[in-house]
């Protein structure tokens, strides 16, 4: 595995206490939050393919963190906690993960197709590097209308060894499009180490082959995470530079919810418990004097609290009326097009 680079607990002299608390209080409700979507798995209420952000909620965070509320974000499959992050109200999030017409995409797109004008979360891709050349076209849009939003596109690590990775690098960096690029290098693409399906590890480097710069961070460091991500970003927005930021961590849990990782080391998975962010961050702040160690038991309770509210509103949620299947099958109504439904007669 990727040996992760040394943490050092960030100076916090410098930082507002509200802003830190906040950080650490966001990271333990996407945890959290996650820990509920296994469950909801568990009992049937979530169906199809359902993927966890445990273990990178410093990521998920700090690169929220970084962006302006206009900046556009493309996200994978494995996006609730960025969903969240984004600005979408947690209660519709675990909506659309129980398929209730109350969800991002009307109970619809599930787990794996977060979707939010409002907050510009423009998806949520199933298809392995689909969301690529999209925020490409996204940031080419912004580059024509003479606007100063960035286009912010994360990705898993086994992205970075197909096809339309190449492709979308190489045209940003051709045309000087504000987008950056963000790899989530937990280490694992599926079951297969970073070592055994990449010749190059240092996923960073690839951005040598457009002239991109390309940046490596701690991904359970929420502080590094933001800061690098934010100077990327404002680069991008200043002089149109896209950059490549990889973000390595852990996954503390399998591929998906029903991945029992048996591939994984017992010195791999001590490995990521050492590492989880949430701790650390917990630690380095009660070392720093800006939390109470007595007060993060009522921060919990609040947090479950509020994600049990999530929950109670999804299941209150109705599911989508059958007749609203094919409502967005078009942008826009087309002549002819079918809306039968199965065991409707043909003519």
């Amino acid at each position: 595995m990727t040996e992760l680079i040394d943490h050092i607990p960030t100076g916090f002299a410098t930082e507002d206490p509200d802003t830190l608390r906040g950080y650490l209080r966001d990271m333990m409700f996407v945890r959290r939050f996650e820990e509920r979507a296994a469950q909801g798995y568990a009992q049937a209420k979530i169906g199809g393919y359902c993927h966890l952000n445990l273990g990178e909620e410093a990521t998920v965070v700090g690169l929220a963190a970084a962006m302006r509320p206009t900046d556009y974000l493309f996200t994978n499959y494995r996006e609730h906690g960025y969903a969240i992050a984004k600005g979408i109200e947690p209660g519709r999030v675990m909506a659309e993960l129980y398929g209730r017409s109350t969800g991002t995409s009307k109970g619809w797109g599930g787990s794996m197709h977060m979707f939010d004008t409002a907050t510009r979360l423009l998806g949520g891709y199933g298809i392995v590097g689909g969301q690529l050349p999209l925020a490409v076209g996204a940031a080419m849009a912004v580059d024509y209308r003479g606007g100063d939003d960035v286009v912010i596109c994360q990705m898993g690590d086994g992205t970075t060894n197909i096809g339309a990775f190449h492709e979308s690098l190489n045209l940003a960096a051709l045309w000087r499009l504000p987008v950056v690029f963000v790899v989530i290098n937990n280490q694992l693409g599926m079951g297969t180490t970073v070592e055994n399906a990449s010749a190059e590890p240092d996923l960073y480097k690839r951005a040598a082959a457009y002239r991109m710069r390309g940046e490596q961070v701690d991904g359970t460091d929420v502080l590094a995470v933001r800061d690098v991500a934010g100077d990327l970003i404002e680069t991008a927005r200043r002089e149109g530079k896209p950059a490549l930021l990889e973000a390595v961590s852990f996954r503390l849990k399998g591929h998906s919810v029903v991945d029992p990782a048996k591939y994984r080391s017992g010195a791999d998975l001590a490995a990521a418990r050492e590492s989880d962010p949430i701790a650390r961050l917990r630690a380095d702040l009660i070392d720093a004097g800006v939390l109470d160690e007595s007060a993060v038991p009522e921060l919990e309770r609040a947090v479950a609290a509020e994600v049990d509210a999530a929950v109670a509103f999804a299941d209150a949620s109705p599911h989508p009326e059958p007749s609203s299947l094919f409502d967005y099958t078009y942008a826009t109504p087309v002549a002819g097009a079918s809306r039968r439904l199965p065991a409707d007669p043909l003519f």
